[in-house]
């Protein structure tokens, strides 16, 4: 085509944002810039995020001069998108000036790398010339290195820090003009539009612009959210003439689009009235007990609190209450409730949802998210993913209440809600190179964090969680973990983190086992302190048996049959999906007919609960177990197979608990479920709590010290659980109480089982004992290094500048996610098939575990194969098939 001064848009003018159904739809690059410096601008208008982003240089606020210089910088995230190899993405061939060839195709972020170094010297001075850069470079204290890092930071909004060094160059003709585009005027034109829009960042004689390296990293979070949010098209209309007055609409439409997806809380705060009742709050009656009481007590400004509280104890409405009274003064905006499991931050969304319609009312309610991949669930609202990114809601909201549910669209934007129930690693991979870490940390900053279910049993997850809290922390934010026992170890480690904790003198078994308990920790000038919060009246006698029958799949039906028989309820807990599946199908094998009914069941179907089924499943089966062993259970016997997704979060109540051997803390955590609730209605053989421990054949654990090296599966204890030292000390307090036929008091002695079976001094008594156990800690404590080192590896480096080359993320994400326990792979089926528990269900889509899908690549859609009871599929190489017994590879 012939070009005149009449050309469209997209051919005459620089854009930043193209229509996907109509590439000619355009929005000007100066505007989209302006939407974002506006929305950068909004975020730090509120409070907590400002002071959040102040904490992380020291500050405990931000002026409005350092305020608009970072808006600055903010507005600048995209300006490598004047070069003409990026604007010609959207051109035909008929756009082209006559006789010119389309340019070079390029993005906008390494493309940019050569001016930033020098490399492409001549394109680097009228670079730097336009956009004004001596006036820039005079806003810190270090010769421009401060400045120079927050433009790079700004420049790495697409999810990881911009490689500087070695760095593949593009194409230098990509920054000359060519037909009616020239980067340079376009340079020229946003140096002096940014002058215009943020005046008070150009004023003379202010402070300095923070320099520490962890500004830098959440200013780049927050100015990735202000980009996401600018980029919208439902608040930010495409607009493709220059408005001289445009910054003005630009914030104008940032205000309104803040405040309609949740982050901009003021009104609420206005409208807040005050706490009800605790009895209110959480729908019961009385009053709070010693563990909930404890959670205000303690100072509600501590950076960092454990609450170790037995099973069942409200440890979940401790942390809520504590929560609604920080919000009440202003410490935070809102919450984070972090479960081990999917399963768990299901089932705790819907308590947490009714809690946050209690504590608000009327219009500036919250949603409560579901921050679990698959799910898409906000407040009751369910929803389902379309093409081009959209998301379909069952309830058809209208548009004001559609954009309150942004944040529960996208797996990346869960941590920006207000409230929002999910899986720890959502919340750890804040802290992990991977991509929009920082927009992740970034948008929890503001609130609370509670984690549930802390351990150490795991060093590479220990690791990663500990430098989740320290950026949390450092960045002025506020963290509250929960357990049902910890040991003192680990408790250390939670509060102060490995710098500080090896500063402190050691604790002694003895004093270790002294500690009070139950309680809730903090530091404190000294140390730490343990405060006793009182017993909260759940005290229960636990007879424990030690049966060695792990492998004996038969004697263990046997045994759950009989007591079923009784009229109990038996909840049976193996630790490995194989073993939970051989021992439901010897349960279904030794019944008799008329022993159906003893079965766990779902709609009829006789199955076991595990982690691997699909979500619609999932729900099913989750309230299925709640039906049978909830607080309202009905009478009769009933066996319940599965593996830790029964230990956690769900309220049930089993008569008989028959579970895999486990390190201490994880068996206190399983038997938390036994005896939960005081009722009349118990057979009279298990009026008492009895816990059935299954073990190994053999006086010790050392026997199966060769086959924990490798990894083994087959020894019933799988790969969870790869400690045999810490196992062997569980094993031995299980047979003594066996053989004298003395009880456990829960929770009375919880501290000292859990100390005498974590803390290193018996541990390192043990490996006096045998050779074979000197051998076996070494092991340990090898992997548990090497795991460290993994960890730290993978985490990103908040204490280097985006100059320096340490920031750069490593090539390894996807190995990262898979160690992490993510999503695996996610296969979508096309059609959908049927739910083995219900044929009006479908199931969209299921996610392979990361080590059944290691090097796997889904196709866009999978055919299954319809099979009786359920469906087969292929991926690759490997074949799998699920039914009433989940996921299994064939």
């Amino acid at each position: 085509m012939t070009h005149t001064d009449r050309a469209p848009a997209y051919i005459s003018r620089h854009w930043a944002k193209s229509d996907r159904q109509d590439r000619r739809r355009i929005h000007l690059l100066e505007h989209h810039l302006a939407d974002v410096g506006a929305c950068f601008e909004a975020l730090l208008s509120q409070p907590t995020i400002r002071k959040r982003l102040a904490r992380t240089a020291g500050l405990d606020d931000l002026d409005r001069v350092t305020v608009a210089r970072l808006a600055v910088f903010a507005a600048l995230h995209d300006i490598g998108k004047v070069n003409v190899g990026f604007q010609a993405q959207i051109w035909s061939a008929e756009d082209l000036p006559a006789g010119k060839s389309k340019p070079h195709r390029a993005g906008h972020t390494w493309d940019l790398t050569p001016i930033l170094t020098a490399d492409d010297a001549s394109t680097s001075k009228w670079f730097f010339d336009a956009i004004g850069w001596d006036e820039l470079w005079h806003w810190d204290s270090d010769e421009g290195c401060t400045a120079s890092a927050l433009f790079v930071a700004g420049l790495s909004h697409h999810g990881a820090p911009l490689q500087l060094e070695g760095a593949r160059h593009p194409n230098p003709r990509i920054w000359r003009p060519y037909g009616q585009l020239d980067p340079r005027r376009c340079v020229e034109r946003t140096g002096r539009l940014v002058r215009q829009w943020f005046p008070d960042a150009f004023v003379s004689g202010s402070p300095p612009l923070p320099s520490a390296p962890a500004f830098q990293h959440m200013f780049l979070g927050l100015c990735t959210l202000a980009d996401w949010i600018g980029s919208d098209e439902s608040h930010f209309e495409f607009c493709d003439e220059p408005q001289p007055d445009y910054i003005q609409k630009a914030r104008t439409m940032a205000k309104k689009a803040i405040s309609g997806i949740g982050l901009d809380i003021s009104d609420q705060r206005h409208s807040f009235s005050g706490l009800p009742a605790f009895s209110s709050l959480f729908a019961i009656e009385g009053s709070p007990n010693a563990i909930q009481r404890s959670a205000i007590e303690v100072p509600l400004d501590e950076p960092v609190v454990i609450i170790e509280s037995e099973t069942g104890s409200g440890k979940t409405e401790s942390a809520l209450w504590r929560f609604a009274h920080m919000y009440e003064e202003g410490l935070v905006d809102g919450l984070y409730f972090a479960l081990p499991t999917r399963a768990a931050a299901s089932q705790l969304h819907r308590r947490v949802e009714q809690f946050v319609k209690r504590m608000f009312i009327g219009s500036n309610t919250p949603l409560c998210v579901l921050a679990v991949p698959g799910y898409l669930r906000a407040g009751e609202a369910k929803g389902r993913h379309l093409p081009d990114y959209q998301v379909w809601w069952e309830d058809d909201p209208d548009d004001a209440a559609k954009k309150r549910r942004w944040a529960a669209e996208h797996a990346k934007r869960y941590l920006a809600a207000q409230i929002a129930v999910g899986t720890v690693d959502q919340a750890m991979m804040a802290a992990l190179q991977v991509r929009h870490s920082h927009v992740r940390a970034a948008s929890l900053a503001r609130n609370l964090l509670v984690v549930d279910e802390v351990h150490a049993s795991d060093p590479y997850m220990r690791v990663i969680l500990e430098a989740l809290l320290e950026a949390h922390v450092g960045g002025g934010g506020y963290a509250l973990l929960m357990s049902a026992t910890l040991g003192s170890v680990a408790r250390r480690r939670w509060l102060f983190r490995p710098r500080r904790e090896s500063q402190l003198p050691p604790i002694s078994l003895l004093d270790a086992i002294d500690t009070g308990y139950p309680a809730i920790s903090f530091r404190d000038p000294d140390g730490e302190a343990v405060l006793p919060s009182g017993e909260n009246h759940q005290d229960k006698t636990v007879r424990i048996d030690a049966l060695p029958a792990m492998h004996d799949f038969l004697s263990v039906a046997e045994r759950a049959l009989d007591a079923a028989r009784a009229g109990a309820k038996v909840l049976l807990i193996r630790n490995t999906v194989p073993y939970a599946v051989q021992t439901h199908r010897a349960i279904e094998g030794a019944a008799d007919p008329t022993d159906r009914e003893l079965l766990f069941s779902c709609r009829g179907i006789s199955t076991l609960h595990t982690g691997r089924f699909a979500a619609e499943d999932r729900k099913m089966l989750d309230e299925a177990v709640e039906a049978r062993l909830g607080k309202e259970r009905p009478r009769g016997g009933l066996v319940v197979v599965g593996t830790q997704t029964l230990e956690q979060s769900l309220d049930i109540d089993a008569d008989l608990l028959i579970t895999d051997l486990c390190p201490m803390d994880v068996l206190l955590q399983r038997i938390g479920r036994l005896h939960r609730h005081t009722r009349e209605d118990r057979p009279s053989s298990y009026a008492s709590p009895t816990c059935i421990v299954l073990t190994p054949t053999g006086d010790d654990l050392s026997s199966l010290i060769s086959s924990a090296s490798r990894g083994s599966p087959r020894n019933g204890l799988g790969t969870v659980y790869p400690d045999l030292g810490i196992l062997e000390l569980t094993r031995r307090p299980v047979v003594k109480s066996t053989e004298s036929g003395e009880p456990w008091n829960i929770p009375k002695m919880n501290r000292e089982l859990v100390e005498r079976t974590t803390h290193p001094e018996p541990l390192n008594a043990l490996t006096k004992e045998h050779d074979a156990w000197i051998e076996h800690r070494n092991e340990v404590d090898g992997a548990a290094i090497a795991d460290n080192l993994t960890a730290k590896g993978a985490i990103v480096r908040r204490d280097k500048s985006f100059l320096d080359p340490k920031v750069v993320f490593a090539d390894f994400e996807e190995r990262i996610r898979t160690r992490l326990g993510d999503e695996g792979i996610e296969v979508k089926f096309d059609p959908a098939p049927p739910s083995p528990f219900d044929h009006s269900v479908q199931i969209p889509s299921l996610t392979i575990p990361a080590h059944l899908s290691r090097g796997l690549v889904p196709d866009e859609t999978i055919e299954p194969t319809a099979v009786e009871g359920g469906f087969e599929f292929g991926v690759g190489d490997r074949r799998f098939v699920y039914d009433r017994l989940g996921l299994r590879r064939q």
